[in-house]
């Protein structure tokens, strides 16, 4: 079974109490983000027809050869059949196993989510075959030296992937017909990067800015109807062009920061929003930006705004430690 991979659309689950620490894809091309126990072991029993045959889970933040997976394909008669369960611990531990029960399965899976001592116990394992790792040619140091430096970057900012991290890596320095960074040499250095990111993200402690920012866009779009968007777009043009797009029908304004702004953050200079009104009138606008001011100061994040619609709103002081995700 081959089937770990791909980077779908996602669309997340409304938050609940009892979220488990992992992403889920789906070959419908769904993607879940903290789903519950109990919304995994339906996706489990749901699998089976044709175009909705696997699921591949995935911790947050995502580790390199680390997974959970299983395919499910219903016999033409409509019968269950077999789930063939497997898991991967590291490039050389990857296991598998045929079950006929899917709640056992979602079972299993949760367990693993969990990282529930004992949790692979009662279930019969054997090796998986699987490829030996590639063996990638070292880039030329002043190559490498750049592409790091790219990749920390947008390590920094913390909203990639590594799937968009590697193409970013591979095309960085393009220059015409040459291509001085291949597929497999991107994604090397994107996964070292990545699990040293991961390794200095364990030293923060409580809650980060970024995580303050983001609850306070949530509590803007549930509570004040205002569309509320982080990283999106690449520039002011085309955000202020997509945003109205992204809410509700009903919603009467927006605020959104885009890649350069979160760029910007992320080397310390602050995070600039931009905001308005749907009805492009000043006094709505006006009436937005104050929203969004007290709604970062519920969150402990201070802003300069001088109260001029015409202003964007600056977050600032602000600490970027944004987390990733994968």
């Amino acid at each position: 079974m081959k089937i770990h991979g791909g980077d779908p659309a996602r669309t997340n689950e409304p938050l609940g109490t009892a979220r488990l620490a992992v992403k889920v894809d789906t070959e419908t091309g769904e993607k879940h983000a903290r789903i519950s126990a109990e919304r995994l072991r339906e996706l489990v029993c749901r699998i089976g027809d044709r175009g909705d045959r696997f699921l591949v889970v995935q911790r947050i933040p995502d580790i390199p050869d680390v997974f959970v997976q299983v395919w499910h394909e219903r016999a033409d008669d409509g019968t269950d059949g077999e789930y063939q369960l497997e898991y991967r611990e590291d490039r050389d531990r990857f296991f598998g196993a045929v079950l006929t029960d899917p709640e056992r399965v979602a079972e299993a899976m949760t367990g693993w989510a969990r990282r529930t001592p004992g949790w692979e116990t009662g279930i019969e394992w054997t090796p998986v075959e699987h490829d030996a790792p590639e063996e990638v040619p070292e880039l030329p140091d002043d190559v490498r030296e750049q592409v790091e430096e790219r990749v920390r970057e947008l390590l920094r900012c913390g909203y990639d992937d590594r799937a968009r991290l590697s193409e970013a890596a591979e095309e960085y320095l393009v220059d015409g017909d040459a291509r001085p960074v291949s597929r497999a040499q991107a994604r090397q250095l994107v996964d070292r990067l990545w699990v040293e990111r991961l390794a200095e993200q364990e030293t923060w402690d409580g809650v980060t800015d970024p995580e303050r920012l983001t609850r306070a866009f949530e509590a803007l779009q549930s509570a004040h109807g205002i569309t509320a968007r982080e990283n999106f777009t690449c520039c002011r043009n085309c955000g202020t062009t997509e945003i109205g797009a992204e809410g509700s029908p009903d919603a009467r304004g927006f605020v959104f920061f885009h890649s350069q702004c979160t760029e910007g953050a992320a080397a310390g200079y602050g995070l600039m929003l931009l905001y308005g009104g749907f009805d492009d009138a000043a006094e709505t606008t006006t009436a937005v930006g104050r929203q969004v001011v007290a709604a970062l100061a519920a969150e402990g994040l201070s802003a300069e705004w001088d109260g001029d619609p015409t202003k964007a709103i600056t977050v600032t002081p602000l600490h970027w430690h944004k987390r990733l995700v994968g």
